[in-house]
């Protein structure tokens, strides 16, 4: 069986540090339009009408032979998108903790999923099965990608450093998010003057982001730096790679509890955040305006509320500060079910609650889990942390889609996401942050 031996601290100098993190923090920026443009807003609502025009009299659509109702084929394909994730992060990131090479990697799957996602654009009349598998490629790109990314973490900060490093990547994020989406709504809301059809302003809006993706990844690939690893003996192969893992994963019971409340509470605020628009256009009967300047309020109040809660969290730990933006997030699901229709001011509140405790809750996770991750494996365990993250989570989006097509209801849907939240609040409560840091052999910072 082969052996390695990782050199992954971080950057040697200050300044080397800087350099890099300023890198990373645009990865956020490029690839985050695709969760707030696309995920969020347009390709909800606008897949599931394409599968509404293909549907037979009954609402089915029969894609390979399945029938599925058009209301659940949105979430049934986004639940598909992270078994084909699955399949692919443990291995390529078995390959790139292995070679040590997990920049070309990150460049690879970048340029997939921008293009999968420009090529949306090409998603009209009844394509919903064009729409699902560019969805899947996508999606599956994206989440492989970021988790590429976040290994970069740990060897570009300092673990004082690491919170507020993470929130500023989430707060670029949705700085990008909020200005993409102004120009979506300009477009949109005034197509007509474009001399642009609806269907046409939204299908630029959904390949405009992947066309944003693919230009400012070209940032952090130029600025990151891979780092060296010494081959002592030959490297085992990614399968037999995969099963190490997995074994060393058992040997860290605290690490992995982490990640098992995390995958929890996280499906609750991906499902939340994939299928808001649908819910707010299907059953709330708002306009696509509204949905559209509603997201750009929480991505304006996410910038706030990461980098705010990032300060709280170095006042009293990221694990207190996540715990009670757990409970907001339960409040805010709960609020959400007893919504009236039509009324846009009560969208707009839930907006802002989601806004203020989104980039926090999901900065200090990552920060936090990058901790607990034992030196030479940050791709390796932050695949296992990605399965779940930006959208791609499979528990969630199926429950609500199985909630829909049981009751008829996006409100019985939307309510039974407050499990996700109070299971892991309860999961992450148990977890002793301090001592899990030690047992995986790191230093333990004085706030956590």
């Amino acid at each position: 069986m082969g052996s390695i031996t990782v050199r992954t601290g971080a950057a040697g100098t200050a300044d080397g540090r800087r350099r890099e993190q300023r890198g990373w923090y645009f990865y956020d920026w490029a690839c985050s339009v695709y969760s707030t443009s696309v995920l969020t807003v347009f390709l909800g609502p606008y897949l599931t009408s394409v599968t509404k025009a293909a549907a037979d009299d009954e609402g089915f659509v029969h894609p390979f032979g399945i029938p599925v109702s058009a209301g659940s084929f949105f979430a049934y394909t986004v639940s598909l998108s992270v078994i084909v994730a699955v399949v692919l992060m443990p291995l390529v990131s078995a390959a790139a903790d292995r070679t040590g090479r997990k920049k070309p990697l990150l460049g690879a799957f970048a340029y997939l999923g921008a293009l999968a996602t420009a090529c949306m654009f090409l998603l009209d009349g009844d394509r919903y099965l064009l729409g699902g598998v560019l969805l899947v490629v996508a999606n599956a790109s994206q989440s492989v990608a970021a988790m590429l990314s976040n290994a970069f973490l740990p060897q570009i900060s300092t673990p004082e450093e690491r919170d507020a490093v993470s929130s500023k990547g989430w707060a670029f994020g949705y700085a990008a998010g909020a200005l993409m989406l102004v120009l979506n709504l300009v477009l949109y809301t005034m197509h007509d003057s474009f001399g642009l059809t609806e269907s046409e302003a939204v299908r630029i809006c959904l390949a405009s982001a992947g066309v944003w993706w693919g230009v400012f990844a070209l940032i952090p690939l130029r600025r990151l730096r891979d780092r060296r690893v010494e081959v002592t003996e030959t490297s085992a192969s990614a399968p037999r790679r995969l099963l190490e893992t997995l074994r060393d994963m058992r040997r860290h019971p605290l690490t992995l509890g982490f990640l098992l409340a995390y995958l929890v509470y996280n499906d609750g605020i991906q499902t939340v955040i994939s299928q808001a628009a649908v819910f707010g256009s299907e059953e709330l009967g708002l306009e696509q305006s509204t949905l559209i300047t509603a997201v750009l309020l929480v991505q304006v109040l996410a910038v706030a509320g990461a980098l705010a809660l990032g300060r709280i969290a170095r006042r009293h730990g990221a694990k207190r500060t996540v715990l009670g933006s757990l409970a907001a997030w339960t409040l805010v699901v709960a609020t959400a079910y007893f919504m009236p229709s039509g009324d846009a001011v009560w969208f707009f509140a839930l907006a802002a609650g989601i806004g203020l405790v989104m980039g926090g809750s999901q900065a200090l996770s990552r920060s936090l889990f990058s901790h607990l991750i034992p030196p030479g494996k940050e791709a390796e365990y932050f695949a296992a942390y990605e399965i779940s993250d930006r959208g791609t989570s499979w528990l969630g989006p199926l429950v609500f889609g199985l909630t829909y097509q049981l009751t008829g209801s996006y409100r019985d849907a939307i309510i039974s996401l407050v499990v996700f939240f109070a299971l892991g609040f309860l999961l992450l409560a148990r977890i002793p942050v301090r001592r899990a840091v030690a047992e995986a052999g790191n230093t333990v910072p004085e706030k956590l």
